[in-house]
């Protein structure tokens, strides 16, 4: 195979793998960087690929243990699956979920299915293990077989099966809701509404509305800061300081198949409104249950302007 068509069949899978680095990396920039380096790592090692084993199926095992040794060397795991604890996380584009490329195949359906990317999710793989990690995933979110996950780890059926059952475990410990299933819809209508009142009420900085439709213990957390804030009174100074920066305008967006608003600040004196933070919500019972707050860094990749 020359380099044109290994690129050409390589390329049909970029999105998937970018995805699946992300799950266990929980980075958009350095799941790119694993991107890359299974791409190479694929094209070095192509002689050792003799065709028995399904192409996408290859690059997954070569992605899966790029994400290892990446893990191993960088030794970071939080205690707890808190978002504060998880300075690296980053947030992931809607549209490049839903672009589809040419080709792709099914699975890919499964593979980037609403709750497995939420940022809930995502924190609580943090807290496990790097093999345990690649064992959820491997088992739970992408179907893989006993067999062929103990394959791509390089161990045992019995010790793949034995790492699974200890990251279920620790999953449903550190959700926040305990489920056993990870599977839902697109944001619903009422997720959209709330979007909706987010937005209005900050433009207008009406804290009083802000915090109407605002859990009691909302929880509001900012990666890579360590800062986290629990409860509207807690809120309610964060709203007073975003009040006196400036005047502000939202462009409604979706993360990680989660309501999101892109907010951009207009200083005093300053004639545009720039690029300034991404909010992504958690609605639980009609409220704002979680906000967490990212830097403008990844505004690029949601197709977002840097001014409006």
């Amino acid at each position: 195979m020359d380099h044109s068509a290994f690129t050409a069949l390589a390329e049909r899978h970029r999105r998937e793998l970018h995805v699946h680095c992300y799950r266990m990396l929980a980075s958009f920039d350095e799941a790119e960087d694993a991107v890359q380096e299974t791409f190479l790592k694929a094209w070095r090692g192509r002689a050792g690929f003799d065709g028995s084993a399904q192409f996408r199926a290859w690059l997954y095992r070569i992605a899966t243990n790029v994400c290892l040794d990446m893990l191993r060397r960088g030794s970071r795991r939080p205690s707890g699956g808190s978002l504060a604890e998880v300075p690296w996380l980053q947030p992931y584009p809607d549209p490049l979920l839903d672009a589809a490329a040419p080709g792709e195949e099914e699975p890919e359906a499964v593979a980037i299915s609403r709750e497995t990317i939420s940022l809930a999710f995502l924190a609580a793989l943090q807290v496990l293990p790097p093999r345990q990690r690649a064992a959820l995933i491997a088992r739970d979110v992408l179907g893989w077989p006993a067999g062929e996950t103990a394959s791509a780890l390089g161990t045992s059926v019995a010790a793949a099966n034995s790492a699974l059952q200890r990251a279920r475990a620790a999953m449903q410990s550190h959700l926040p809701d305990k489920r056993a299933e990870w599977s839902a819809g697109e944001p619903s209508a009422a997720e959209r509404e709330l979007l909706g009142q987010f937005i209005a009420a900050h433009e207008r900085m009406d804290a009083e509305a802000a915090l109407a439709i605002a859990a009691r213990d909302i929880r509001v957390t900012m990666p890579p800061l360590p800062y986290c804030f629990d409860g509207r009174e807690q809120l309610r100074p964060l709203l007073a300081d975003a009040a006196a920066m400036g005047h502000w305008r939202l462009v409604p967006v979706r993360a990680n198949r989660m309501p999101a608003a892109a907010s951009y600040l207009r200083r005093p004196g300053d004639s545009r409104f720039r690029a300034f933070k991404l909010d992504v919500l958690r609605a639980e019972a009609g409220v704002i249950a979680e906000i967490t707050t990212f830097n403008p860094d990844l505004f690029p990749a949601f197709g977002l302007a840097p001014t409006l």
